[in-house]
């Protein structure tokens, strides 16, 4: 792994240099609730009527899929802002603590999770939050906050996911929190977003959107781990001549992933002129299988032989609109954790994000662990929930 982990880290470092007053209504579906913490909202809740947060139903979400600790759960089909502006059908999961809400309702984290697949199948409501993720979730329930988890646009719902286009999964963070709000008259108006990986990118659109998006919302700030950061250096170097042992199945499987999301997010580009049969075959796979599928699929699958020519430059223009990271713009604290042994979301991209959000007067608190990718979010899990007490208390 150490040596796999050199070899990509050289060639990222190489080719990162290419790159230097509204009608108010309640819920538009009758609240369900396996025990008695769901209930109409009595009060505004500032949802346009078929807007942006809107809900479609909602219905109990199965035992074995939810979070350790949880006094209820449920899923919840709601409209949030998609493609080219269009309203589309998103869907997530609520987790509630157990008693009684605090006097001004339960404050929300809103949970952006890592990456599952692109098909319906992959949805965390669908198939439930991994162990790793269930423990980590606890952690939080166990605080005091509810979890409102969206299963990002596509995910569950009709068509594909546009894996990694960071504006519209941050839509579905924000409007995840109005919907759960428009049933739950429990739930704080206060909240803050976390996430891994795939929704640590999400988090980072949402901590640059949210009060703008949702101002009549409480936002408070944001904690990143695992963040997806400058890798539009990488990708636009794959083509024919690409390295075939360079990349293992997983990496691969995100490359396909982001060709199959952009595909989705920017139908205008056309990727068809750079992909061979194979390639074709591959994002077709790559829309309906999970992780460990996908992973599988690409296991014999060597990069060049998906592609006609370089992606290059339209390419990367064209992912650069949905993938990367505002530099500005942040109006709320975050936090950023970055595990020194991921080799996921490498370190060094990492820390390049982090010095332009410096150098441009982010509120930004960052800190690194002795962790891989998919251990940074508990290891750093005792100074982001301290983060984020700190921010409830201002």
């Amino acid at each position: 792994m150490l040596r796999s982990f050199r070899r990509v880290t050289l060639v990222a470092a190489l080719v990162a240099g290419v790159a230097t007053g509204a009608t108010t209504i309640a819920a538009s579906a009758s609240p369900i609730s396996p025990g008695n913490s769901i209930l109409p909202v009595t009060a505004p809740s500032h949802v346009l009527a078929d807007g942006p947060g809107s809900v479609i139903s909602t219905a109990p979400l199965p035992v074995d899929k939810w979070v350790p600790g949880s006094g209820d759960a449920f899923v919840v089909t709601y409209r949030s802002t998609g493609v080219g502006g269009e309203l589309a059908t998103v869907s997530g999961s609520v987790f509630l603590p157990k008693g009684q809400a605090p006097p001004g309702g339960w404050p929300v984290v809103s949970w952006a999770h890592g990456t599952t697949g692109l098909g319906d199948g992959c949805a965390p409501s669908v198939e439930g939050p991994s162990p790793r993720t269930r423990d980590y979730l606890a952690a939080w329930l166990a605080q005091g906050y509810a979890i409102v988890a969206t299963d990002y646009l596509g995910l569950g719902t009709p068509g594909v996911h546009p894996y990694l286009d960071g504006r519209i999964a941050a839509y579905g963070v924000v409007d995840m929190v109005r919907a759960a709000r428009s049933i739950v008259s429990a739930l704080s108006d206060r909240w803050v977003v976390v996430g891994q990986s795939q929704g640590g990118h999400a988090t980072m659109f949402t901590a640059n959107l949210a009060t703008r998006y949702a101002p009549e919302l409480d936002f408070r700030g944001a904690v990143a781990t695992g963040v997806p950061a400058n890798l539009q250096g990488l990708v636009p170097a794959i083509g024919p001549a690409f390295p075939p042992t360079l990349l293992g199945a997983e990496m691969k499987s995100y490359i396909a992933y982001i060709l199959a999301g952009l595909r989705a997010a920017r139908p205008d580009f056309d990727l068809r002129s750079y992909l061979t049969p194979l390639g074709e075959s591959v994002l077709t796979d790559a829309e309906t299988l999970c992780g460990t599928e996908m992973a599988k699929r690409m296991a014999d699958v060597g990069l060049g032989e998906m592609f006609t020519r370089q992606l290059g430059e339209p390419f990367r223009q064209a992912w650069d609109a949905i993938y990367t990271i505002p530099a500005t713009g942040y109006d709320r604290p975050f936090f950023i954790a970055q595990g020194d042994k991921d080799t996921v979301a490498f370190p060094f991209l990492t820390k390049r994000l982090v010095d332009d959000l410096a150098a441009n007067g982010q509120p930004c608190t960052y800190r690194t662990y002795p962790a891989d990718h998919g251990g940074t979010p508990v290891a750093a899990l005792p100074d982001t929930t301290a983060f984020v007490r700190t921010l409830f208390a201002a």
